[in-house]
């Protein structure tokens, strides 16, 4: 069994960027990227704002050179994955073991809903074929294809921690020698099954949320893909290009409190980071910068913030919700932010908790509120917590 797996590559496409550099940048000059719902035909346009990638199917199909009827889920996560592999500049692919592990919670949903607006009028009404990838697979095995990747490919849906889980089953595969090479995340397009699905649980914000903010009112739902190539340690000898990190620890755990709500003791989260902690071989003062599941909702950031305490009071590293920039991308979330969290091990940086004002009664810490870069960063820890409980927790570490 190998021992270390390596980050070779990323790629991300967010409502603050279109690539990498863009989220880079977007993050330094404050940006956020929600703004009024542009490309979804809903009745909550102009009331609830959103994190949307800021282009449309065809101008997505034109970057990801396939066709604009391919369903927005797909096309976001091709984007994403072709950045991350030509990031790791992988030399002859096609002779390595090569896995594809992506995650999505809305799969070809978009489409569905296009066919649905006009049988609902007329049954004998609608094309069939905007039903025909509906199922999160059939998001994965278009991507697969495209890519050329045949050895293994698998899709992960465990609500807001399925991609978080795809790297780190991904990360398995390699450790036990089943595939040389990896790429891991996932992907989620804004529907308006998922955006009324939000609303009717009453946790959007009207206004741009701010995460773990006293007087925060809910998330704003995003969208977008993020990916990373891992390797062997075998194989990352053998390359020329430098590497970002490795995935030095994860861990999954399931405290099965509430079909949508976690523990108020944080128990799940809590034993995520402390067993990801374990595997990794580190001490809770060793991680020099948490990117917080934080969404904004009351239920969460209380939650998370219990789990922390309980782990890293009273030494606190500097901590930040980065879905203060995003919105919360589902889905995909784990996947976009350990791609941030491994920017944040290669250019120093500490991320921005955006308009948090009031630090949280319950907590004596508060998150970061400035872009700082030129920081020491060693370890850094992703958290992803989703519905049913289920929680987990990356660690990145400097090679």
């Amino acid at each position: 069994m190998y021992s270390e797996v390596f980050i070779a590559g990323v790629g991300a496409i967010t409502a603050i960027g279109n690539n990498v550099a863009e989220c880079l940048c977007s993050f330094e000059k404050e940006q956020a990227g929600m703004a009024d719902i542009a490309y979804i035909d809903t009745v909550h346009r102009h009331n609830i704002p959103v994190a949307e990638v800021k282009l449309s199917n065809n101008e997505l199909a034109k970057i990801a050179g396939i066709s604009a009827a391919t369903s927005r889920t797909t096309l976001l996560g091709l984007i994403a994955a072709k950045q991350a592999l030509k990031d790791a500049d992988i030399a002859d692919l096609s002779s390595l073991r090569t896995g594809f592990i992506s995650a999505n919670t809305v799969g070809g949903m978009d489409k569905s809903e296009f066919f649905f607006k006009d049988f609902v009028t007329d049954n004998s009404k609608g094309k069939l074929k905007n039903v025909f990838d509906h199922e999160c697979g059939c998001v994965t095995e278009a991507i697969a294809d495209q890519l050329g990747i045949k050895d293994f490919m698998t899709t992960i849906s465990t609500a807001c921690s399925s991609s978080a889980n795809a790297i780190f089953y991904g990360a398995r595969l390699i450790k036990n020698d089943l595939l040389d090479v990896v790429i891991a995340g996932g992907t989620d397009a804004l529907t308006k099954f998922t955006l009324n699905g939000f609303n009717t649980l009453m946790i959007l914000d009207k206004k741009y949320c701010k995460p773990f903010d006293e007087n925060r009112q809910g998330l704003n739902m995003g969208e977008g893909a993020g990916y990373v190539v891992m390797v062997s340690a075998k194989l990352a000898k053998k390359m020329n290009k430098a590497l970002y990190c490795k995935l030095s620890g994860y861990n999954n755990s399931n405290d099965a409190y509430h079909q949508t709500a976690s523990s108020s003791d944080g128990t799940g989260p809590y034993l995520a980071m402390k067993r990801a902690l374990e595997k990794s071989g580190l001490k809770p003062t060793d991680i020099d910068y948490i990117n917080l599941h934080g969404t904004g909702t009351s239920n969460n950031d209380n939650t998370e913030g219990m789990a922390v305490k309980r782990l890293f009071d009273p030494n606190y590293p500097p901590m930040s919700s980065t879905k203060s920039f995003t919105g919360h991308t589902l889905g995909a979330s784990g996947g976009i932010e350990a791609v941030f969290s491994v920017l944040a091990i290669r250019h120093g940086i500490i991320y921005p908790n955006l308009r948090f004002e009031t630090q949280m009664h319950e907590f004596s810490f508060a998150p970061a509120k400035k872009f700082l870069k030129d920081q020491t960063i060693n370890h850094v820890m992703s958290n992803s917590f989703g519905f049913g409980g289920n929680c987990t927790s990356l660690i990145f570490s400097r090679i």
